[in-house]
């Protein structure tokens, strides 16, 4: 016996676009989807046409475990995930130990394995320690075991380091995570270099920081033919830079996330929740990162959830750790400001979280015959108040905390399974 999904508008990859059918699920795999299936199942959900899409992906979420679980355990971080819709994430590395070695990165995997509740997609570190320089982490002994490579929260520093780094993601085909961030010109910044930072006495953080090891990677990247990913780009200069090397056929892809989208200076205040690296830009990089995400030059939103714990985040702008909460609330926000306000369709939405990431970094699922059963079902006209305080993230800080949204995740299955119902 299995479990019928019945009335939903489901998402077509072909077709990118929704339509009203029916899912049967058996042994956690979709076995059939068309209008009005009647069979005798052991569960039948009346959907009443709610969206259903192929779960979420998220390729740059810190899960804080191993060496930091009181700012977030992967039990805690994939119940959030889950509650949101998210069928599979990807797990960064800075953590303690690193994951530098198969043996470091086993530490990590083994809880994976206990306590996650989605599919967990760990990077290794390109550097031994994660140290953005030195040497670099055993890529031969570890590229069959994770997603890619990524010293997120540092940038390589060395072109010369970086260039090796690719050459051996080359051999294997992996990917290449970077978080692009030039020491040399950050000067103790901590907000981006701007209007807000000049009125309010704040260190700035400019955005050669970011450009700049965008260019270089990108020529580096030309050079080698690796497949590079940039994570959470939020300059103008990323953007253009990003265009013209797809032009040139360059193996890039790129993300943003819902902060850098959504909010730029203007939107900052004295308040820890508005802290992050790279940080909030101004209009214009707001701007063109919008129209990245509608001509193709970016490729997939990502969270960056960087949860960490009350105390850390209590210290305003100057003291306060950089990172925010975002997996839960993700999806409504950019709903409701991009969707409903007519800047993108529910369908490219759905393509930029959950399609592209698929494709990219070659996790399987999709609304398919024979493929796992890992869904999302939305209510986009659910209408509701973010309240951080309530999230089931151990991460309660958040920039859109008491924000008016629409689109909530009502159920989430993984493997079949429903792990999740609202």
């Amino acid at each position: 016996m299995g479990l019928l999904l019945s009335g939903g508008m489901v998402y077509s990859q072909k077709g990118k676009c929704f339509s009203q059918n029916d899912i049967f699920i058996e042994g956690g795999i979709i076995s059939k989807i068309a209008p009005h299936i009647s069979s005798h199942f052991s569960k039948v959900f009346f959907l009443n046409n709610l969206y259903i899409i192929p779960g979420f992906v998220d390729v740059h979420v810190h899960l804080r475990e191993p060496g930091f679980s009181y700012k977030e355990t992967i039990r805690s971080g994939t119940r959030a995930a889950a509650s949101a819709g998210y069928t599979a994430v990807c797990s960064m590395p800075n953590l303690n130990p690193p994951p530098d070695t198969p043996e470091n990165l086993k530490i990590q995997t083994d809880i994976i394995e206990r306590d996650a509740l989605i599919g967990v997609f760990p990077y290794a570190s390109i550097t031994k320690g994660q140290q953005g320089e030195g040497e670099l982490a055993d890529f031969a002994a570890l590229y069959d075991k994770v997603i890619g490579f990524s010293d997120d929260g540092r940038g390589v520093q060395s072109d010369a380091l970086m260039e090796r780094a690719m050459a051996e993601a080359v051999k294997t085909n992996s990917i290449i995570a970077a978080h692009c961030e030039d020491n040399s010109l950050l000067n103790g910044g901590y907000i981006h270099d701007g209007r807000y930072a000049a009125e309010h006495s704040h260190k700035g953080i400019c955005s050669a920081s970011e450009y700049r090891q965008v260019e270089r990677d990108l020529i580096l990247a030309k050079k080698t033919g690796c497949r590079y990913h940039i994570c959470h780009v939020s300059t103008k200069e990323s953007v253009a830079l990003i265009k013209k090397a797809k032009s040139e056929g360059v193996k890039v892809t790129a993300e943003t996330a819902p902060h850098y989208l959504l909010l730029c200076e203007d939107d900052l205040k004295e308040d820890g929740r508005f802290k992050m690296n790279p940080p909030l830009r101004g209009a214009e990089d707001r701007a063109a990162l919008i129209e990245g995400i509608k001509d193709g030059t970016i490729d997939i939103i990502a969270t960056d959830h960087a949860p960490h714990s009350a105390e850390e985040k209590a210290k305003g702008l100057a003291g306060s750790l950089m990172g925010v909460a975002g997996l839960e609330t993700a999806f409504p926000v950019l709903y409701t400001n991009l969707v409903k306000k007519g800047v993108i369709s529910t369908e490219r939405l759905v393509e930029l979280m959950s399609i592209n990431p698929r494709s990219i970094f070659g996790i399987g699922g999709g609304l398919g015959v024979g493929e796992s059963a890992d869904i999302a079902v939305l209510d986009i006209n659910r209408q509701h108040r973010i309240n951080a305080a309530e999230s089931l993230s151990m991460g309660k800080s958040s920039p859109f905390d008491g924000a008016e949204v629409y689109g909530k995740n009502k159920m989430t299955f993984y493997r079949g399974n429903m792990i999740w119902q609202d």
